[in-house]
């Protein structure tokens, strides 16, 4: 009876202690998620640039280095999306080896290089999964069955997901697959899913837009027929309803991209993140 209760403890392998854990530093917080739900508990996760914060303007601070010099991983995004990383991991004189989750995404091209926000596509997303499970089960062999079975287990609802938004933007009229946005970063995802983001007019993502701004920002919207805008740079609610009463067009509400959302926020994983953004694009749209 002894032995039989033995060999079943023996069986029921127990969560790693912390300092046991595999020490994985991942760039920013869409990639962290990533991480979080292929290492589980057998990683001491850490992730730089957390929830509501800009990968793209981030600014190290000295912990940073120390984070890095302790990780045996530094998981990054690549396609020119943490350009002040490599100066990082060199300060910090990390042995650490740094993971490209992307590889093995054909990028697409923005302004002069490539789009970095391939995660916007689920299929990409399933491939970062995929390369992060591989390199965790490399640094730690005998946890790659772990690894594997929970990136099998996320990967099922990545899959879930993709037919979700297949479905929801099938429902939408193909004419009306079409919304102006001040974002460029759903490029990966108009090309997977076939909704078009077209650019508004003349306006910079860094300012409020003017009246005249405004004014041919109607123009394009008429011209185009676009039936939804998503004008996040916007605080003036008069001029969100002068473009709603010209138009006919809805505005939107926020569409998230790089960053998911504290806890208690609309997007705290990626999945909730891609959930809010097609519910926020096919309640505009749909009608």
């Amino acid at each position: 009876m002894r032995l039989i209760l033995l060999c079943a403890l023996l069986l029921i392998a127990p969560p790693l202690h912390a300092a046991e854990r595999l020490n994985v530093v991942a760039s920013f917080s869409i990639l962290g998620d990533f991480v979080h739900n292929v290492g589980g508990d057998r990683v001491n996760l850490t992730t730089l640039v957390g929830a509501d914060s800009d990968v793209h303007v981030y600014t190290p601070a000295p912990a940073d280095a120390k984070r890095i010099a302790d990780a045996k991983l530094v998981i990054v995004n690549g396609l020119g999306l943490e350009g002040w990383l490599p100066r990082l991991v060199q300060s910090a004189g990390s042995k650490a080896q740094v993971i490209t989750a992307s590889a093995g995404i054909a990028p697409l091209k923005l302004g002069s290089g490539a789009d970095p926000h391939a995660w916007q596509s689920i299929p990409n997303a399933k491939i970062y999964v995929t390369d992060i499970a591989k390199a965790l089960a490399g640094a730690v062999p005998s946890e790659a069955d772990y690894f594997r079975t929970q990136a099998e287990a996320y990967l099922e609802k990545l899959e879930t997901l993709d037919r979700e938004v297949r479905d929801a933007v099938a429902k939408i009229p193909p004419e009306r697959r079409k919304v102006i946005s001040t974002h460029d970063a759903f490029g990966y995802f108009a090309a997977e899913y076939g909704i078009r983001f077209i650019a508004p007019l003349g306006v910079s993502t860094e300012t409020e837009p003017s009246a005249r701004d405004i004014a041919a920002i109607i123009g394009q919207i008429k011209a185009q027929k676009i039936p939804a805008v998503f004008l996040e740079n916007i605080s003036d609610d008069r001029l969100i309803r002068r473009i709603a009463a010209e138009t006919g067009a809805r505005v939107g509400g926020t569409l998230i991209s790089d960053s998911l959302t504290g806890e208690k926020g609309t997007a705290p994983t990626y999945i909730d993140m891609v959930r809010h953004n097609i519910k926020a694009l096919t309640s505009a749209l749909d009608h």
